[in-house]
């Protein structure tokens, strides 16, 4: 039990960097299970076309399905273009502010598609076949434009021999993908610690403080769902026994629009009055009465979504 206990525990401390490793490890899986099944180089005219389908396509599938499986997303998007919410500024103002808060969420939707592009890169059957077809290739290796040269620069991922013959003078292009790709994971982990660091030494509050907002939002989230399912519960008894039974209804407490409005807010910390969520300061100011919570409330800032991604980073 003890070493059981461990292990959640550790899996709990560290569930962004498992999350992200199950995804890439699941992707990586995926372009293997496509590379040595479904892929086959037609070996023609079609090479660069082909393979660029393999590779390009089901990256931008999951770039696409990283963004919809993100509730922030949702959280960002959801009731943004209603004509009753109105945002501070100018509409360039706020269209640019949503933009730079989509930067962190698009940083991390691309772990899945860069995860397969460089997987693919490193098993080169993809890149070895688009490059085949490419004029780039054919200025390399058919320098005296021979008329046959292009027809076997086709052949080339469906014939090993030939293969080494054209490129016995030139790195190969299985050398050549493989380089890409450690070349492209080395960038990645290169700009991933860079952004990390900054974000660190920018971050408004400290180390340990970070840890404990991590835990709060962690448990501010599972009680909201215990308690919102047994609040929904009980209004759908009460509904559902007043319709079969045909009597009024006994009063029941549900929150209004404008409070469910008011916690849906991107939260912005502020280092004054250190608040850990947009319920936490909801409930202390005034049910969100006060004139700076409204004020403050409509601004989307920057640092709103600064604050939630360093949620997630506390965990590395």
């Amino acid at each position: 039990m003890d070493r059981l206990h461990k292990a959640l525990d550790f899996c709990m401390r560290h569930q962004t960097i498992l999350r992200y490793s199950i995804v890439s490890l699941l992707t990586a899986a995926g372009e293997q299970i496509f590379s040595s099944v479904v892929f086959k180089c037609p070996c023609n005219s079609g090479n660069m076309l082909y393979s660029s389908s393999f590779l390009l396509a089901p990256a931008f599938i999951l770039w696409l399905l990283s963004y919809m499986v993100n509730a922030r997303t949702w959280r960002l998007l959801t009731g943004r273009c209603s004509p009753e919410k109105h945002l501070q500024g100018s509409p360039c103002g706020a269209c640019a502010r949503l933009c730079q808060l989509l930067v962190p969420m698009t940083a991390k939707a691309l772990v899945a598609p860069l995860t397969w592009i460089a997987v693919a890169l490193l098993g080169a059957n993809f890149y070895e076949c688009a490059a085949s077809g490419s004029s780039l290739t054919k200025r390399l290796f058919c320098k005296d434009n021979a008329p046959d040269c292009q027809k076997q620069l086709f052949k080339m991922p469906c014939d090993e021999k030939l293969s080494a013959e054209i490129s016995s003078e030139w790195l190969s292009l299985q050398a050549q993908s493989q380089l890409i790709g450690w070349f492209l994971i080395a960038s990645i982990l290169t700009v991933a610690l860079i952004s990390t660091c900054v974000s660190r030494c920018c971050s408004p509050v400290s180390y340990l403080q970070l840890k404990f907002w991590k835990i709060y939002s962690q448990k501010e989230h599972e009680l909201f769902e215990i308690k919102a399912k047994e609040h929904a519960t009980k209004l759908a008894e009460r509904n559902i026994n007043c319709f079969f039974e045909a009597t009024d209804p006994a009063p029941f407490h549900t929150p209004s629009n404008e409070d469910w409005q008011k916690i849906s807010f991107l939260y912005t910390f502020n280092s004054q009055e250190q608040y850990y969520s947009m319920i936490h300061k909801y409930v202390s100011t005034n049910r969100g009465n006060n004139a700076k919570f409204k004020e403050e409330g409509q601004d989307l800032t920057v640092l709103a979504f600064v604050d939630e991604a360093q949620t997630d980073v506390s965990g590395l």
